[in-house]
């Protein structure tokens, strides 16, 4: 006698298999219980989110306002992290200065992630095909990666100018060849996978095998390294800051911060670039730790 049916139809004693959703987030849920340090880093990337958002709104003082006679405070009630050279509340400026950093570390995400789709392809055409195709796409790769890419940033920056545009272009130009490497290397892997001479028996062409059975399952391996990009971004754009060639004063940027602290170290001010280079270095440290989580989450060989 056959099983009776459930309201839903499924027949009782069965469970409905879940969805492709609900099993990547049951498996989020595992990896953050089996890594508090994943599910602090996710917390810390909420935080640095709402700071971007609300930060405006929350600094208790005009970021942009001086006044000489409170200038080069140590932190106190007042000013919790201090004020600077010309008596602008630090505390204000770094909560500020993240929406300014954050907006260059997600526009470069969104530009590599357009960028990155035509190095994935390049890459999956490298590592696959292999040939002539391969040779032209590493040779590209080569050049790009043969100059040192902070020198190459510089380069790109002073010739087009130190606007935050530009160092959203130059952080997609000089991360171009590392989402062509990592893809090729993916691709060259998996070419002759089980699943891919399956689908070449079936009659599929090596560009539709390419484009929809290799790519797809290379994804979630740029989506990791978008989020490891987020960090290269603002290091990139705090260093271009520093040497005078990003953004420019008088704007809040944690960089532009620590440039303008360092001169006062030695007198005694540590505060002035102690605080944004706290910041700049939570940050990075999140986005390389989201990175390693999502990698966690992605991963096939992980799942529970």
């Amino acid at each position: 006698m056959s099983a009776p049916a459930a309201a839903d139809g499924a027949p009782s004693g069965q469970q409905r298999p879940k969805g492709r959703f609900a099993e990547t987030l049951s498996h989020a849920r595992h990896i953050i219980g089996e890594n508090p340090v994943t599910g602090l880093s996710f917390a810390l990337f909420a935080l640095l989110l709402l700071c971007a958002v609300f930060g405006p709104l929350l600094s208790p003082y005009d970021p942009l306002a001086s006044d000489t006679v409170a200038a080069l405070k140590p932190p106190s009630a007042h000013h919790w992290f201090g004020t600077d050279q010309l008596g602008r509340d630090i505390l204000s400026r770094v909560l500020v200065a993240t929406r300014l950093d954050m907006l260059i570390a997600i526009l470069s995400v969104a530009l590599v992630f357009f960028a990155g789709g035509l190095a994935g392809v390049a890459g999956v055409a490298a590592g696959f095909f292999g040939g002539w195709t391969d040779r032209i796409v590493g040779r590209v790769s080569d050049t790009i990666m043969a100059f040192p890419l902070f020198v190459l940033a510089m380069g790109i920056v002073a010739a087009l100018g130190n606007t935050v545009t530009n160092i959203v272009i130059t952080t997609a130009i000089i991360n171009f060849p590392l989402y062509t490497r990592i893809v090729r290397a993916e691709a060259n892997v998996r070419r002759n996978a089980g699943y891919v001479l399956a689908a070449r028996l079936t009659g599929n062409s090596d560009t539709r095998i390419a484009l929809t059975t290799i790519l797809p399952n290379i994804l979630p391996i740029m989506v990791v390294q978008m989020s490891l990009t987020m960090g290269y971004a603002i290091l990139n754009a705090a260093g271009l800051s520093f040497i005078g060639l990003g953004v420019r004063p008088p704007a809040a940027e944690w960089g532009i911060m620590v440039a303008e602290g360092s001169a006062f170290i030695v007198s005694g001010e540590w505060w002035i670039a102690l605080f944004p280079g706290l910041a700049l270095m939570l940050a990075v440290f999140c986005f390389n730790l989201v990175g390693d989580g999502l990698r966690d989450i992605v991963d096939p060989l992980r799942r529970t």
